[in-house]
C-alpha cells in the first residue's frame, strides 16, 4: 500500500510482511505544463529534469549520481538514465535512481534526492511531477510524494534515506531551491542533513 508523504513526514523501509528492504528505485517523473495564448506553440520548449543522489557520512559528502556519473564509486548507487524531455504525467518514471541499501558503504549515513531544472525552467512550467519510492524486488510502490505548488524556483531537495538504529527510513523534504545542477543545490541541502 502506497502511503502519500506530506513534506517533513517519514516512512521506515521495511517490507510489508516484516524485514529490511533490500533494493529501493527512487522515481521521478514529470511532463510540461500546458502553455496558454496564441503565441504557446511557438514558445514551448522541452523541460529537462535531472535527479541527483548525493550521499554523505554526516554532512560531508562522498559521492554523487546524476546524469554524468551514473554509478556511484561504490556500486550502491545507479542512476538509470537522462531524460530530457518529461513523459506524459501518466505516473511512470521519466528518471529513477537505484540504491541498494545492502552495499551502501558503512560510513554513508544519508542519501539526498534532488531535483533540478537543467534547462532554467521553473516549476510554473511544470505539471504532474512527483517522486517515489519502489520495492525493486517486487515493484511495490511503498511512497509517494508530489512535487506540487508551481513556484519560481528551478529545483527541489525532494527526500532522502538515512540510516536509523533498526536500518533505514524515507523523509519528504519537498524544499525548493534554485539551481541547474546538484553542485548548484549544495547550500540548500546542507540545511537538510
Amino acid at each position: 500500500m502506497t502511503i502519500n508523504l506530506t513534506k517533513g513526514q517519514q516512512v521506515s523501509l521495511t517490507k510489508s510482511g516484516g524485514g529490511e528492504l533490500d533494493v529501493v528505485r527512487m522515481g521521478l517523473g514529470w511532463k510540461s505544463a500546458p502553455r496558454k495564448g496564441f503565441l504557446a506553440r511557438l514558445t514551448a520548449r522541452e523541460i529537462d529534469l535531472d535527479a541527483s543522489a548525493v550521499l554523505f557520512a554526516g554532512r560531508d559528502p562522498q559521492d554523487v549520481v546524476f546524469f554524468q556519473h551514473l554509478i556511484s564509486d561504490d556500486g550502491s548507487v545507479q542512476h538509470t538514465g537522462d531524460n530530457r524531455v518529461g513523459g506524459a504525467g501518466q505516473g511512470g518514471d521519466d528518471e529513477s535512481i537505484v540504491v541498494d541499501l545492502r552495499r551502501v558503504p558503512a560510513h554513508v549515513d544519508q542519501i539526498v534526492f534532488t531535483v533540478n531544472s537543467f534547462t532554467g525552467q521553473t516549476f510554473e512550467e511544470v505539471e504532474a511531477a512527483f517522486c517515489r519510492l519502489v520495492d525493486e524486488s517486487n515493484g511495490q510502490e511503498l511512497a509517494r510524494y508530489t512535487l506540487t505548488g508551481g513556484g519560481r524556483h528551478t529545483a527541489q531537495i525532494m527526500a532522502k534515506v538515512q540510516r536509523t538504529g533498526s536500518g533505514w527510513q524515507m523523509t519528504a523534504i519537498g524544499a525548493a531551491a534554485d539551481g541547474r545542477t546538484f553542485q548548484d543545490l549544495m547550500p540548500a541541502v546542507a540545511q537538510h542533513l
